[in-house]
């Protein structure tokens, strides 16, 4: 068994002496794991870090077998994400998301989108919305998708503020305002592909509101608790943008 595919390094763990299992996303494979021979090597430890984009090739006698892989690297993102906490809690949260999915099942969008977070972590807003809306991406793959583009009462598409904790629907603003309190704020950024988050309060409220579904329909089914690098995301984004707002 054999295959070559484009990956995105989420994790390493020791593998005996001298090698090391890699978890990589990969674009048509999914999240996949493989054994990387002499991982551990002062040679091989560089590459073998979150958020480096590899080319991998991977073998195995059956196709159940765990495999190994060949790595060569196309991108070395993990040097610019180790300076910066916001990067480091996000592609750990990224990565704690696409392990609630089935490994070896294919999800090309979700990878794609962690490709485009990984490239703006730069901008502590731009990574926020990003990370939020791959989010709410998880929750589509996993079952549980929010319809966000016109409101459950009236069909709008306009002035969408508020999400049904019951329906997981957008409901109007004005439509949405005598349940005020029984509903779930959504900032205006989140059902525009137009309108950008504008600050780390924006993007907090947005993440409550993933944050509930999440909860409701992933962890608790799961006898599981939010990841801590989310908390640790949103305190990190709110330290480094703050100020700028």
């Amino acid at each position: 068994m054999e295959w070559r595919d484009e990956g995105i390094i989420l994790g390493t763990r020791r593998h005996g002496e001298t090698s090391a299992i890699v978890e990589l996303m990969t674009r048509a494979h999914g999240r996949h794991l493989g054994i990387v021979r002499g991982g551990r090597s002062r040679k091989q430890q560089p590459l073998l870090q979150p958020g480096n984009r590899v080319d991998a090739l991977w073998r195995a006698r059956l196709d159940e077998h765990l495999g190994t892989f060949q790595l060569e690297p196309l991108s070395f993102a993990a040097a610019r994400l180790i300076e910066m906490p916001v990067a480091l809690y996000g592609i750990q949260l990224a990565a704690a998301h696409l392990r609630l999915l089935p490994e070896r099942d294919p999800h090309p969008g979700l990878f794609e989108t962690l490709a485009v977070v990984i490239e703006h972590f730069d901008d502590p807003l731009a990574a926020g919305e990003l990370l939020l809306r791959f989010e709410i991406m998880m929750l589509e793959e996993l079952g549980f998708g929010l319809d966000l583009q016109s409101c459950a009462a009236t069909g709008s598409r306009e002035h969408l503020a508020y999400v049904s904790p019951k329906s997981g629907r957008a409901v109007s603003r004005d439509a949405g305002a005598p349940y005020a309190d029984k509903l779930l704020p959504m900032p205006d950024f989140v059902p525009s592909t137009r309108i950008h988050a504008t600050s780390v309060g924006e993007i907090d409220v947005a993440f409550r509101m993933t944050g509930y579904f999440l909860t409701r329909h992933v962890w608790e089914p799961r006898a599981m608790t939010p990841p801590e690098a989310r908390a640790g995301f949103l305190s990190a984004l709110a330290k480094v943008a703050a100020p700028r707002l």
